[in-house]
């Protein structure tokens, strides 16, 4: 079989060079078991494709802008046709989950937040719960700490959803759309600062709760951001959903099936985008989700078209579940009231020798978790967020590692890819909804 691969020159440039006999044997091997036939047919169809002098292979990105971030894409191409995709990650390398051994329990929500930084908050609930499962206190946290993670991570999957729909449209070429959905992106990220006090990377949810209680007015910013959001939605149907040229861009265009995304792991809106409705919201419900009610928006097709109309639907869905957050919001504590894990009040630390010192060890020293290991899982925008954590029974993890969705889900462009136009790999890439510094983490 003649075919060509990259090689790394010793000056770091990339050059074709010709694969030997036993290369071209195991490339048959991969492709057989990738299409699932045997290895005559694979040399069949490698016999009946197009031979090396009619492919080339290109690379798009990691400099790309339609990339989302640093992420290469290598692309077998057949005039504008691409016959295969590579994936290369790692162009970020910001090794958070390392850094994370290094930092106490309390440090580490400033770590993690980062990771996924369109929707920080989701990666501080999963880092919390966690650590409150290996500190046995998940059972312990108060319901009003509780209901104020689930308002906060719905605003931020609202703002997360209005980014995608933001940088959907410029990449289809809807440039307007980029306006709208980042104007009311804002709105959401001023409703964040505004509780928080920050827009983004807010170390706002800690374990043991969060660190502060909602501030005065905060139901009332809350409600204009939701009152104003319909309107926008509706606007965004007629701007892109009727829209001909849009839908000719995204219909029919990477489409996976249910089989494909369950064996590649994808979840969050591409699992939902086959019709299989899985949401940890509702099927493993974490927080107070079970006293909520909600949909799970789901697609038929498994296309991009279906991955854009849930995004738009889930934005909905969020407005409905903050509204009846609003309405549930309970009094009480917002964080637990365990000395060896909260920090106390500011004001007694000047009354108190006793809340000094524990101010003082906690912020020092961290709080020691008995030794084990836990795993958790929320939903986010993108998918299943996951964080495993092994303690030794010091202040510091032993060992973590999360399990980012954007990573996880990034396997399906090739799928998605193979036979469509480089055009439509613009489309696919945006579908995803990748963001790289979850995916190099």
């Amino acid at each position: 079989v003649e075919d060509s691969h990259i090689v790394q020159t010793s000056e770091g440039a990339q050059e074709m060079a010709p694969r030997s006999s036993a290369d071209a044997d195991e490339v048959l091997r991969e492709l057989g078991a990738t299409l699932r036939m045997s290895e005559a047919e694979a040399a069949e169809l490698v016999s009946e494709g197009p031979s090396e002098d009619q492919t080339m292979i290109i690379n798009m990105g990691p400099q790309h802008p339609s990339t989302h971030g640093v992420l290469r894409l290598m692309l077998e191409l057949e005039g504008e046709s691409v016959l295969r995709t590579k994936p290369v990650i790692g162009y970020l390398h910001t090794g958070m989950e390392k850094t994370g051994e290094t930092l106490t329990y309390l440090q580490g929500a400033t770590n993690v937040t980062r990771m996924d930084y369109a929707s920080p908050l989701f990666n501080e609930l999963v880092f919390s719960m966690t650590t409150e499962k290996l500190l046995g206190i998940d059972e312990d946290i108060p319901e009003r700490a509780q209901w104020i993670r689930m308002l906060l991570t719905e605003v931020n999957r609202i703002t997360s959803h209005l980014l995608f729909l933001a940088t959907n449209g410029m990449d289809i070429g809807a440039v307007s759309m980029m306006l709208y959905g980042w104007r009311d992106r804002e709105e959401g990220l001023r409703v964040l600062e505004a509780i928080t006090g920050l827009r983004m990377n807010h170390n706002f949810i800690r374990p043991g709760g969060v660190a502060a209680d909602l501030p005065d007015g905060w139901r009332d910013t809350v409600l204009r951001f939701l009152d104003g959001l319909p309107e926008s939605l509706d606007e965004y149907d007629v701007l892109l959903t009727g829209q001909p040229i849009y839908r000719e861009r995204l219909q029919g265009v990477g489409v996976i099936t249910p089989e494909e995304a369950i064996a590649l792991g994808a979840t969050g809106p591409i699992l939902r985008s086959t019709g299989i409705a899985w949401d940890l919201r509702r099927d493993m419900p974490y927080l107070r989700y079970e006293d909520v009610e909600f949909d799970v928006v789901v697609g038929t097709y498994g296309d991009c078209f279906d991955r854009y109309a849930i995004r738009l639907n889930e934005v909905r869905e969020s407005i409905r579940i903050v509204r009846q957050v609003l309405d549930q919001m309970p009094k009480g504590d917002y964080r637990i009231q365990d000395k060896k894990v909260t920090p106390p009040p500011r004001a007694r630390i000047d009354e108190s020798m006793e809340a000094l010192i524990h101010h003082f060890k906690i912020f020092t020293e961290g709080f020691k978790v008995p030794e084990g290991e836990a795993y958790c899982a929320v939903e986010s925008p993108r998918g299943e967020l996951g964080c495993y954590i092994v303690s030794d029974g010091t202040a510091k993890p032993y060992r973590m590692h999360i399990r980012g969705p954007s990573f996880v889900n990034l396997q399906t462009l090739p799928h998605m890819m193979r036979g469509g136009l480089i055009a439509d790999a613009v489309a696919v890439i945006s579908s995803v909804d990748p963001i790289m510094g979850e995916v190099d983490r």
